[in-house]
Formats: structure tokens, C-alpha cells, sequence
């Protein structure tokens, strides 16, 4: 039966990676050629894809992809379009090409030394788009930037990153995570002092339940982390895994059953049970929530490998019930998400 699943996962997740190669130029949400967290998760997740298949040209795609698009990067000074650097220290161990890790080392100094930060000292997440969000800090940013912090300061061996990205990793926790449920709040406004909307957003809650396991993977040996972190990970997990759906899925506002599932958090969730696991994180008896994902999954995976059910890009939004009104698409970041999830079991 573990070989059929295996079987299984493995052409889903073929299906998924090839529909990421050939999406649609010059779309927002399916255009793997930019320099954005869109297209970043897509990398990072092809990464993971090529690690655990072991397949050379997958590599040799993204090294390509690397060199057709890394020059839109100095441009694109903000926090969420720092996302694709995460898989330059990975190209550079696989290429050896200087150019990788000089990049990388660019992107960790402006994490360390110029990104804005709230009056907290959290970064402050910013974006490409014409909008602020000035004192907000976000979930999306562990995945999005510390993630890029961690492996920049593994592959240069700077403890000084690796102190930030810990550091950043604890703020946000802190900042985010509902002492009273263990769940992580979508954003905190610094300066007014609440959690805005007060939404408990899935994909909020799966960008550090994905982030983190893999952000200890790359500080391994650099720096420890506080036990801290590890209470606080493994609360918000176990919470998780309360309120999953029957059918393996989460909704896309965790506390609130009767909204629509969401495909995209409830693979990064799932993502991150395994992986967590993996890395002596989470106990063993976690691993059947990310089974039961892994079975919707399969379902939600299209003959031509598009994934549906994933909720559009989504702000903090004004109230809990905005949520519930965002649109489906298919996008790299559900693609992403989904890719590793699938890859876990290939």
C-alpha cells in the first residue's frame, strides 16, 4: 500500500512540477519567470521536488531559471520579493558558481542591516505592489524572508545571520501566536496593538508550520534554538491538527468549519507535520493528519497537474468574514505548496 501511494505522489507530483514550468507568461499567479514570492514559493518548492527525487535536471532547470531571472532582484528591495534567494545557497552548492552566493550574501545583509522593521524590531512586511503596511507584521514573512536569513548564514557560516533569523523567528511567534488556542493570528498591527481582522487565516498558519522545520534544518550546527521556539512550534501543530477537517483538509479560516477548504495552507500544514517529524521536532502519531492530506490531495490534482482550491493572494483582510469571499485560482504558490507536500511522499 506504501509503495502505491509512493507510486502515486510521484506521478501527482510530476503532473504539478511540469504545469509549473509551462504556466502563463506575464500572469500574476502562474508566471514562474519574475522575482516575487510568487514565483519564489514555486522555486523553493521545485528545490525541495528536485532534493527528495534526486533528478539532475531539475537542478539544471533552476539553474536556468536563476540565470534568465536574477537580474530583476536589485530592484525588488521588500520583504516578500526576497522569497526566491532561498534557493540561491542551494544552486551555489550544486553549481559552484560564486555568483549564487554573492547574491545570497547581498540579500542577508539588507535582511540584517537595512529592512525595515516595526518599532518591535519584527521586519515589517513589505511588498511589491503599490501599498504600505506600515508597523504590520505578518506569518508570511518566516517563509518568505527568514527562510532566505537561515540558508544565507549556513552557507556563509555568519552566526551573526543565523542569530537574526532566530531572533526574527521568536518575534514573530510571539507576535502571531493566540496564547489562548495555541493558533497563529494572520498579522499584528505594532503601533495599535491587536491582530486586526483577528483572523486565525489557514495559509497564514502553514507559511510557519512549512517555514520552520526548514529554517532548523539550516541553522543546524550554527546557532540553538531556544526551547522556546520548539514549545511554541510544536503548540501551534498539535493545535493544527485538532481542527482538521474529515475529509483531510483545513477550512481557509481555521476556527471557522463551515468556510470553504483551502488546498494550499492545508498542504503547507501537512508539509510541515512531515518535515517536522522528519527533524525530531514532532511526535510520530502527527503523521496520519498529513496521510489524510495527502489523500485529498491526490484528488485535487488535475490530469494536466493544476491544483485547485487554493485561495487568491490575500492582505490581513478587514474582518474574518472577508476571508470566505476571496476567489480561488490556480497559482505558483498553491502549485508550491502542494509540490512539497507531494514531494514528502515521493
Amino acid at each position: 500500500m506504501k509503495m502505491n501511494r509512493s507510486a502515486t505522489a510521484a506521478e501527482a507530483a510530476k503532473r504539478v512540477y511540469s504545469r509549473m514550468l509551462h504556466g502563463k507568461p506575464g500572469s500574476w499567479s502562474m508566471d514562474i519567470n519574475g522575482w516575487d514570492w510568487v514565483p519564489g514559493v514555486g522555486v523553493i518548492a521545485i528545490a525541495e521536488y528536485g532534493r527528495r527525487c534526486g533528478q539532475h535536471d531539475i537542478w539544471e532547470w533552476l539553474d536556468s531559471w536563476a540565470q534568465r531571472n536574477r537580474g530583476k532582484s536589485e530592484r525588488l528591495k521588500v520583504i516578500n520579493a526576497i522569497a526566491p534567494y532561498a534557493v540561491l545557497p542551494e544552486l551555489y552548492a550544486f553549481t559552484g558558481n560564486p555568483v549564487y552566493a554573492e547574491a545570497a550574501e547581498r540579500a542577508a545583509q539588507w535582511l540584517t542591516n537595512e529592512a525595515p522593521r516595526t518599532r518591535e524590531g519584527a521586519w515589517e512586511h513589505t511588498v511589491t505592489e503599490d501599498v504600505q503596511f506600515p508597523e504590520q507584521v505578518w506569518a508570511d514573512t518566516i517563509f518568505m524572508a527568514d527562510l532566505v536569513l537561515a540558508r544565507a548564514a549556513k552557507l556563509s557560516g555568519n552566526r551573526a545571520y543565523a542569530e537574526e533569523s532566530v531572533h526574527q523567528l521568536l518575534l514573530h511567534l510571539r507576535l502571531l501566536q493566540d496564547e489562548a488556542t495555541s493558533l497563529l493570528f494572520h498579522g499584528w498591527n505594532c503601533e495599535e496593538r491587536h491582530h486586526m481582522s483577528g483572523a486565525r487565516w489557514t495559509r497564514a498558519n502553514a507559511w510557519i508550520a512549512a517555514g520552520v522545520p526548514l529554517i532548523g534544518e539550516a541553522l543546524d550546527g550554527l546557532v540553538n534554538l531556544p526551547e522556546e521556539v520548539v514549545t511554541r512550534y510544536q503548540s501551534l501543530m498539535g493545535a493544527l491538527a485538532k481542527l482538521q477537517r474529515d475529509d483531510g483538509l483545513w477550512p481557509t479560516v481555521l476556527d471557522r468549519p463551515a468556510y470553504y477548504p483551502e488546498t494550499s495552507g492545508s498542504a503547507g500544514i501537512a508539509f510541515g507535520i512531515k518535515r517536522g517529524i522528519r527533524g525530531g521536532w514532532l511526535d510520530a502519531g502527527l503523521e496520519w493528519h498529513a496521510d489524510r492530506t495527502l489523500q485529498a490531495m491526490l484528488g485535487l490534482v488535475t490530469e494536466n497537474g493544476s491544483v485547485q482550491g487554493v485561495s487568491g493572494g490575500t492582505p490581513v483582510m478587514p474582518s474574518i468574514e472577508a476571508y470566505q469571499s476571496i476567489p480561488q485560482h490556480e497559482s505558483l504558490y498553491g502549485q508550491g505548496l502542494a509540490l512539497m507536500l507531494l514531494s514528502e511522499y515521493v
